[in-house]
């Protein structure tokens, strides 16, 4: 029985469907907002509220969060046993069970309300003081009232779950969106001790550094990760996500900070430039410096219009284009027609999009020297890559296209995979023959357009299937097989190469299979007959290895018996041997008396 937690949960829902369907006529929907005057009770809790005020937005505070708020609490003969009123200022409280102790319900009525919200909360007694009631002002087992009013709060994250990094709040961001690891943040901070002792500063235009490559002290790219653009934070960081149990001592603009420091650290995002693994090992890596237009990108087969500034590591320029009235680079995405890095970032780029490309050498020009316009590029440099996407022009999709349209663009990407196949470049002419079947998979053709159609997804197919068997793509030449096995069940060629798969793979009986239809169909095949031959010889070798597995295990076992019937022999000589020796002392004459 599956025990995952995924099995566990669906077995739940399950569950929980079931007993939904035995009730006949239940509506369960969400309740509709209180109204003013209205009263309600609030789940299991048994807590009552009634609503005076609304508040503004959506939004509620949530467990651990600070809410700033006035309250009075009272009988139910009206009688105040405490109130904030009485204060000049509202009382900020921490919505924690452990902190909110008295009453136990306070903090869960104050997480169902807006801010700028007044109601009436009527709490029964196990939410209240409970059995103890509360001093002389609370008798046991009273039922009480709290009228509340929520002015502000702040969000409170407990940024590891451990305690170690507790974040406030103090302004929120403006995007929903975070950086990640990889990405590089512009962020001003300042340090300070629990006694208010300034142990850093960020200059005040703020400092940049990359997520993972850290800054200051563990705790600040742990808590950057969590926020947005623009939010404002205080910190309480734990020593172990700070200058840990030796603290440090005072060097550059860091002050010294003692052994086993708690610190509290003010915090702004200001910004981040997000950085993207465009081919996911980490060899070519895009940051965007300026967003682009849109969702669409120039993605493969488009024509794009690029400028750029091509430098090494050390910022030798060695190209340039679309910049000072040069003219800028037009090229067709995966066509090759520049270096790989190069070619994949600007199929993720968006119209208008502005980023700095950083390109490994298996992205670049690899271990080779080449001399480009403006110096020369040593063999195994890392790139570096200013680059602008002008505007690209994408190709119409299939769906784009009328009949006659598919059948051309298919026919065109075909022969583009044939003079790729030639120049043996296997990998990119599968793609085309892909791209040329998809053109034509769907669509009503009859007639000539028909037989046209059909015969050319079998072509596209079959050339598919010899580039995956070139790629050593077993799996892949058995599925193009198959596809156009599923147009011409008797087609030889697909037979041929998908029983060549099917012993690569050793599936001999699948292989057998299709050697014997593609012989029905073509008996004098010479090449189906030379692959007869193999798929024999392959049959014995294994039936070899076979019978010699078999002998290697079994043979422990023979030995074994052979050693069991000696073993036999033995003890029934030794038994014969006793025997007559009694009959033989029997028979001997007694001596003795």
């Amino acid at each position: 029985m599956d025990s995952s937690p995924v099995a566990v949960e669906a077995a739940k829902i399950s569950d929980d469907d079931e007993k939904l369907e035995e009730e006949d006529g239940e509506v369960i929907e969400s309740a509709p907002p209180l109204q003013i005057g209205e009263e309600r009770v609030l789940g299991a809790s048994g807590i009552k509220k009634k609503l005076l005020k609304l508040g503004d937005g959506y939004e509620t505070p949530e467990h651990s969060d600070e809410a700033t708020v006035h309250y009075v609490g009272t009988l139910l003969d009206e009688r105040i046993f405490y109130s904030t009123r009485d204060k000049s200022e509202p009382v900020t409280l921490t919505l924690k069970d452990d902190e909110v102790k008295a009453p136990r319900g306070l903090g869960d009525c104050i997480m169902t309300m807006k801010r700028g919200e007044l109601a009436l909360f009527t709490l029964p007694a196990d939410q209240g003081y409970g059995a103890e009631g509360c001093d002389d002002n609370v008798p046991p087992n009273s039922v009480i009232q709290f009228e509340i009013e929520l002015f502000s709060w702040i969000s409170v994250v407990d940024v590891r779950r451990d305690g170690g990094i507790v974040k406030k709040i103090v302004e929120k961001g403006n995007k929903n969106a975070t950086p990640s690891d990889l990405d590089e943040v512009l962020v001003k901070y300042q340090v300070e001790l629990l006694d208010d002792t300034v142990v850093a500063k960020s200059p005040d235009e703020g400092i940049e550094f990359c997520v993972n490559d850290g800054h200051l002290c563990p705790a600040l790219p742990l808590a950057i990760v969590t926020m947005r653009p623009g939010e404002k934070a205080k910190l309480t960081v734990q020593p172990q996500y700070g200058f840990g149990e030796e603290g440090r001592s005072s060097r550059g603009n860091i002050n010294a900070v003692p052994p086993k420091s708690v610190l509290n650290i003010d915090v702004v995002l200001v910004s981040y430039k997000p950085v993207i693994d465009v081919v996911g090992d980490s060899k070519v890596l895009k940051k965007i410096l300026r967003d682009g237009e849109g969702t669409s990108v120039a993605d493969d087969g488009a024509t794009v219009t690029v400028s750029y500034v091509a430098k090494l590591e050390d910022g030798t320029i060695f190209e340039m284009k679309g910049v000072k009235d040069g003219e800028p680079l037009v090229f067709v995405t995966d066509e090759e027609q520049v270096i790989s890095g190069l070619d994949k970032a600007a199929a993720t780029m968006k119209r208008g999009e502005k980023a700095v490309l950083t390109i490994s050498p298996e992205y670049g020009f690899g271990n080779v020297e080449v001399q480009c316009d403006l110096a020369k590029v040593p063999q195994c440099s890392t790139l570096i890559y200013e680059v602008e996407m002008l505007d690209f022009v994408k190709e119409k999709t299939p769906r784009e296209m009328n009949n006659e349209e598919k059948i051309e663009a298919a026919n065109r990407k075909k022969e583009e995979g044939n003079l790729l196949y030639k120049n043996q470049k296997y990998q990119r002419a599968v793609k085309k023959y892909n791209k040329a079947a998809e053109c034509i998979a769907n669509g009503f053709f009859e007639g000539d357009e028909e037989k046209m159609v059909k015969a050319l997804r079998v072509s596209c197919f079959l050339n598919g299937a010899a580039c995956s068997l070139k790629l050593n793509n077993f799996l892949e030449t058995v599925n193009l097989c198959s596809e156009v096995l599923a147009i011409e069940f008797q087609n030889v060629k697909a037979l041929y190469r998908r029983a060549q798969s099917y012993i690569e793979l050793g599936d001999l009986i699948s292989a057998e299979m299709d050697i014997k239809k593609a012989l029905e169909a073509d008996p004098e095949n010479r090449e189906v007959k030379s692959l007869h031959k193999t798929l024999k010889q392959t049959k014995a070798d294994s039936n070899k290895r076979d019978a010699k597995l078999y002998a290697n295990m079994f043979a422990p076992s023979k030995k074994l018996k052979l050693m069991e019937t000696e073993e036999e022999k033995m003890a029934t000589n030794i038994d014969t041997t006793e025997h007559s020796s009694e009959q033989l002392s029997l028979k001997m004459p007694q001596t003795d008396r």
